[in-house]
């Protein structure tokens, strides 16, 4: 299966410049965390969110993959006590456009599945960076030793958009 940053090249390219060059804020939803220096992107477009103590964390996809990927209507999770190397494939999501790998951002063991996505795919829409109950998130993880230095390698939030501003153009 394709990455979702193959699928979104593959996308009808209007849509996602039409997004990355909206001036329009999105107002975040309360349940939605907040921004977090511990969150990192990868250039597939998914992301990370460790917790203080760096052992755990979430996984998603990242907020410009779900605008650009369309109407989730299937979700892939990962099965508990998966052990993954970061760019291995931890689940995966289809929409109504097309169908894509979720990539572990880091080398991690699943401890958790974000279930509220089996019987809801939409929500990865919604709120996709999100990892509070009734968020997007697919995955809680444990960051093996080999992620923490695979963290190195991923943009901040920052870094992020910059990037995907100029994947745009």
């Amino acid at each position: 299966m394709a990455s979702i940053a193959r699928c979104l090249r593959i996308a009808r390219p209007s849509v996602v410049s039409a997004f990355a060059q909206s001036s329009v804020r999105i107002a975040r939803p309360f349940s939605v965390t907040a921004n977090n220096e511990l969150r990192k992107y990868t250039r597939e477009h998914e992301w990370i969110e460790l917790s203080d103590d760096k052992k755990t964390g979430y996984v998603g996809i990242s907020s410009y993959a779900a605008k650009a990927l369309g109407d989730v209507v299937f979700v892939e999770l990962p099965e508990e006590g998966k052990e993954v190397h970061a760019g291995d494939a931890l689940g995966a999501v289809e929409s109504v456009k097309s169908a894509a790998d979720i990539n572990a951002p880091v080398s991690c063991k699943v401890i958790a599945s974000n279930l509220t996505l089996e019987e809801s795919p939409s929500t990865i829409n919604k709120v996709p960076e999100d990892h509070s109950a009734s968020g997007g998130w697919v995955a809680k993880v444990q960051v093996t030793d080999e992620g923490i230095a695979d963290l190195e390698k991923l943009m901040d939030e920052e870094a992020y958009k910059e990037f995907t501003a100029a994947e745009d153009h």
